[in-house]
């Protein structure tokens, strides 16, 4: 007898949701199913991790009204069963140093402070668009003041590490104290990623980050030769006075992308930005509009 021809269905990707959370299973629902993604519920994490060493899930999302510390060593229980598996934190109480934590042991993704849903989304949406996921950012040090980490020089990872360090740098800063380094600091890495890695993703960019009670600083440290500022003639930053898009004409001669504004809508979001001599490292400083007791740091 002839041998069958037919070939074996692949089995849809399966995610599995922790607790009961109405409002987050109709959000993960509107994206997973039509993706054809199957999902499965567990009242808790001894059933999760039950459920995860009799079955090799896609994604794990574990439920938000459990801390961030204690979702940490559920991860990590992960980690013991299937290296691998996507893992998803959401956490209602938190600190910076649950999330460094997490990052340490490489998990997806980490929302805490009563985020909003189309933060979820937007995070599951990345998770599903990333084939590799759990490498790409590597913590050299950290300190409750002060971390240092080699990122992946590509747009995925660094969509990842933004979301991250929305988690690490909230110190009972003001909203716009937030929204002006987190600007700032995603302008200055997609530069660095793009025009110093040319997004190669055998490269990695350096950054070391410091907090003290009354002002935030970041390092960005790229892969690549440097350059002068004051020769970019690509970059708005450097237009003549009365010219606001000479830049432009630049980038279309060059054939560049549209965009050139980065350092200089960078630039307007903290208070200081300086440039290494060669031009390969760029440090922001933010003076925090509402200090922070250093004692008060999380730890």
């Amino acid at each position: 007898m002839a041998p069958s021809s037919a070939v074996t269905p692949r089995l849809s990707p399966v995610a599995l949701l922790i607790g009961e959370d109405p409002e987050v299973e109709s959000a993960l629902a509107g994206l997973l199913n039509p993706e054809g993604w199957r999902m499965q519920k567990a009242s808790g994490t001894d059933e999760a991790i039950a459920l995860v060493k009799s079955t090799p899930f896609d994604m794990v999302i574990t439920g938000r009204h459990t801390s961030g510390h204690d979702h940490v060593a559920f991860l990590r229980r992960i980690r013991g069963v299937r290296p691998h598996t996507r893992v998803i934190i959401l956490a209602d109480e938190s600190t910076p140093a649950d999330a460094v934590a997490s990052m340490r042991e490489y998990a997806c993704a980490y929302l805490s402070k009563s985020f909003s849903m189309p933060a979820l989304r937007e995070v599951v949406r990345m998770a599903l668009d990333s084939p590799v996921w759990d490498d790409g950012i590597e913590i050299v040090a950290a300190t409750p003041q002060s971390i240092k980490l080699h990122v992946r020089c590509e747009k995925q990872t660094a969509d990842r590490l933004l979301h991250f360090t929305a988690e690490v740098t909230d110190l009972d800063l003001s909203e716009d104290d937030r929204r002006h380094i987190g600007a700032a600091f995603r302008e200055m890495l997609l530069n660095a990623m793009e025009h110093g890695g040319h997004f190669d993703p055998t490269k990695y960019v350096e950054i070391s980050y410091f907090r003290t009670g009354h002002m935030v600083m970041c390092r960005i440290k790229d892969p690549g030769q440097g350059f002068s500022l004051k020769e970019m003639r690509h970059a708005a930053i450097n237009n003549p006075p009365g010219d606001p898009a000479a830049h432009v004409t630049v980038r279309e001669q060059l054939g560049m992308r549209d965009g050139g504004f980065g350092i200089m809508f960078a630039k307007n979001m903290v208070d200081d930005l300086i440039y290494s001599e060669e031009g390969n490292e760029v440090t922001l400083v933010k003076y925090l509009s509402q200090r922070v007791n250093r004692d008060e740091l999380p730890r």
